[in-house]
């Protein structure tokens, strides 16, 4: 299977160049960069400390695409749309770890999904989609009796708040409690903003340093509290969980999928 990645040069571009010359039955064909990019025109193994692959970064993601079978995008909302109506018109398959949609926004994702098959996921870390399927759990389990909150840390360098990965953390917890997420997720408190509703889930955020991530969900009942954590030391894991996608996508019909779908935990 042949691979093109969007973002190459940049710290998690690296790490997807490296796990795909590492997994089985994949190549790395292509290697895209905004235009302007002072990476332009660099070898990408080179840049990504793998050697020389004879693949050179570009800023023209259709010729980057001609070669290749599934593009690998780790960008943002406004990006990844537009990388997504190009794959769709040259009929590619897309794995993203993009987060930041809003809701219009991932209606137009659907709508691609319509056409190629597309696997979108806040965070493609096995361990992380493991969280996601203990919270469903201890949500069912709990019931309305005990209060969420949600703490995500990442590095000063992350542009969006709340993670994506904390965002579906409180969807899932919201889904299995049968509340709409939209409408009780809490980002902030301050002042005189009376007392906690027992339907809201609290989502504090902490940005500094290097953090790669930390998220960490509280279960709060009377005399006990209940915590499920996931902590990354390195990017590694998310570069592991899209070569595992891409594996996973071969011959799947059009349609959008995410981690769960991948690791069959839906």
């Amino acid at each position: 299977m042949k691979v093109a990645i969007v973002g190459a040069a940049g710290r998690m571009g690296g790490r997807l160049i490296q796990a795909v010359q590492e997994a089985d039955e994949l190549e790395l064909t292509g290697a895209v960069e905004r235009p302007g990019h002072p990476q332009i025109g660099t070898d990408a193994g080179l840049l990504a400390a793998v050697g020389e692959l004879g693949v050179t970064i570009t800023d023209d993601l259709v010729t980057s695409m001609e070669n290749a079978d599934v593009l690998i995008d780790f960008t943002f909302p406004e990006v990844t749309l537009k990388n997504l109506e190009i794959c769709a018109n040259l009929g590619k398959m897309v794995v993203s770890g993009s987060t930041g949609f809003t809701p219009d926004q991932k209606i137009e994702v659907e709508k691609y999904a319509e056409r190629i098959p597309v696997v979108l996921a806040p965070n493609m870390s096995v361990g992380v989609n493991a969280c996601f399927k203990l919270l469903k759990e201890a949500a069912k389990i709990l019931g309305d009796d005990f209060e969420v909150e949600i703490v995500e840390l990442h590095h000063n360098k992350k542009k969006d708040s709340p993670s994506g990965t904390a965002v579906r953390m409180g969807e899932v917890v919201a889904e299995t409690l049968g509340r709409d997420y939209n409408q009780v997720a809490n980002y902030h408190r301050e002042g005189m903003c009376g007392e906690r509703t027992r339907e809201e889930i609290g989502m504090q955020t902490v940005r500094g340093g290097d953090i790669v991530g930390e998220h960490t969900v509280y279960f709060i009942g009377m005399g006990e509290r209940i915590e499920i954590s996931h902590r990354a030391m390195s990017r590694d894991m998310f570069a592991r969980g899209a070569v595992r996608a891409c594996h996973w996508l071969q011959g799947k019909p059009p349609g959008l999928f995410d981690m769960q779908d991948v690791l069959g935990l839906s």
